[in-house]
């Protein structure tokens, strides 16, 4: 017969498999752009792929402010089956300029999507909201977009906090843009292009960077299921330890 000590050291195993994934799913259940990266000065097209974390209730609503402090001249929604897109704009305190000359006095600060009768995003799935907007600015390595996820059942989850260098990720991160300098990498892409006789394939850097992401979450998924295996897997050995020693004696 199992001892109570055996039966609570099971029990310990089992709850720290389970805290183990409870704090590891959120990291993959974010709100994000993707892809995560642009260069500045370009006119690239992102999506904010928006997870359903709840077991229960379906998504049915995303807003997306987009920052104030660089606002952006150009930006433009993508049309998604069964969604409706309201975009909302604010008078610039200083007009943005064109390369044609001409004067921006008001951007799009923010956009709503939401879902129209028998749509949405059901637990376990997730959709991509898509735009396209442009210049990015010169002068700003990131640009952090808050977002506000609302559920069927009432609830929203803020996805407005900012990661601060050196710290923990936050427990609901906003979807952030890393600019790159588009100088830099054009000086790299021609050396790359020069050296190898070739011409350089933007579409490729864009694949491996895909690549290199889903490189890095696999990795961590592993790592989290490896933890977890670990951690029963020990409880397990302690319990046929006991169970030995018990039929020993």
């Amino acid at each position: 017969m199992r001892s109570p000590v055996s039966r609570r050291a099971a029990a310990a195993a089992v709850l720290a498999g389970a805290a183990v994934l409870a704090t590891a799913v959120p990291a993959f259940a974010h709100v994000t752009v993707q892809p995560g990266t642009a260069p500045q000065g370009g006119f690239p097209a992102v999506a904010f792929r928006v997870p359903d974390e709840s077991d229960t209730a379906s998504t049915t609503k995303l807003e997306v402010t987009l920052p104030a402090d660089h606002p952006v001249a150009s930006v433009a929604t993508e049309a998604v089956p069964g969604w409706t897109a309201t975009v909302e704009k604010t008078k610039l305190a200083t007009p943005l300029k064109t390369d044609d000359g001409d004067r921006i006095t008001e951007a799009v600060s923010k956009i709503t999507w939401t879902a129209n009768a028998g749509a949405k995003i059901a637990p376990g799935q997730f959709q991509d909201f898509r735009i396209s907007l442009g210049p990015l600015p010169t002068d700003t390595d990131k640009l952090v977009f808050k977002a506000l996820q609302t559920y069927d059942d009432g609830t929203v989850v803020r996805w407005i906090d900012e990661s601060a260098p050196g710290q923990a990720e936050p427990q609901h991160p906003a979807p952030a843009l890393t600019l790159t300098k588009a100088a830099a990498e054009g000086a790299s892409a021609s050396a790359s292009g020069d050296a190898s006789g070739s011409d350089s394939h933007p579409a490729a850097a864009s694949a491996s960077d895909g690549s290199s992401s889903s490189s890095d979450s696999a990795a961590r998924t592993l790592g989290i299921v490896g933890i977890v295996v670990g951690v029963v897997g020990a409880a397990l050995g302690v319990l046929g330890l006991r169970r030995r020693t018990g039929t020993g004696s």
